[in-house]
């Protein structure tokens, strides 16, 4: 496992990149409502990325056919967008978005309601970013990577809702996916120690029912295999001498 530790150079620029893809994700959101297609969540996020100087850094990567992952209801992850998928009151929708800037990569995820959502459904969207929030807790310079997995799982099992186990976080960096690879379910063993300068993509994936998924015929999309709701919050973190900064939070 090689880790990359970035320079102040670099942390400038995924500093940069970050900022870009939270106002993307910002416009986004308050886009979100009854009787749009995914198919135009994906158009209005390539063309938000694009205007801001950036590159959006899902397009094409290995095949992946949009710039933003939108996944509907059961959908995990990676849902592709289409004209003839609408969205309706009650449904919940994650945006998975990403940008390269300058050579450096941002990404993070979105869970929102579209109208009026149950009770249920909020909650859990609520449960799957505050799990975030418990895991960047253990996100610091002398700390085990396994401390962020192990604090996220120990949030979530206090609800008793399904951690996807097939898909996890990552680092990130000139390529979008780099080591490690960080889980959000319990590890026994420690991990590599964090230092300052990482850089990396922490994504609880929280199914409101159980933990086990399934691929689509379109092998992209991950849905939950009992077939209940899925929430995903995602943020580029980066670990420093105190708290992690959150590079893809607006200012």
């Amino acid at each position: 496992m090689s880790i990359t530790i970035k320079t102040t150079r670099e942390i400038d620029l995924m500093r940069q990149s970050g900022k870009l893809l939270a106002k993307v994700h910002d416009e986004l959101g308050q886009f979100i409502r009854p009787g749009i297609s995914t198919k135009d969540i994906d158009e209005l996020g390539e063309k938000l990325i694009r205007g801001y100087g950036g590159i959006p850094n899902f397009l094409h990567y290995n095949g992946f056919p949009a710039s933003i992952c939108v996944s509907v209801n059961e959908e995990v992850v990676h849902g592709i967008p289409t004209k003839e998928r609408i969205l309706k009151e009650g449904d919940i929708v994650s945006l998975d978005a990403g940008l390269i800037y300058k050579g450096y990569h941002s990404d993070a995820a979105r869970t929102y309601g579209v109208g009026k959502i149950s009770a249920e459904c909020q909650k859990l969207i609520d449960e799957t970013k505050n799990s975030f929030f418990a895991g960047i807790k253990a996100a610091k310079d002398g700390g085990r990577l396994y401390d962020i997995s192990n604090a996220i799982a120990s949030y979530i099992d206090t609800f008793g809702y399904g951690i996807v186990r097939d898909l996890v976080g990552h680092g990130i960096g000139t390529a979008l996916h780099e080591d490690p690879q960080i889980p959000n379910y319990h590890v026994d063993k420690k991990g590599p120690r964090l230092q300052v300068g990482m850089t990396l993509a922490v994504e609880p994936m929280i199914n409101m029912g159980r933990a086990d998924v399934k691929w689509l015929d379109d092998d992209w999309t991950v849905v939950a295999a009992d077939g209940l709701p899925s929430a995903h919050y995602e943020n580029t973190i980066l670990i420093t001498d105190g708290e992690p900064e959150i590079l893809t939070l607006p200012d």
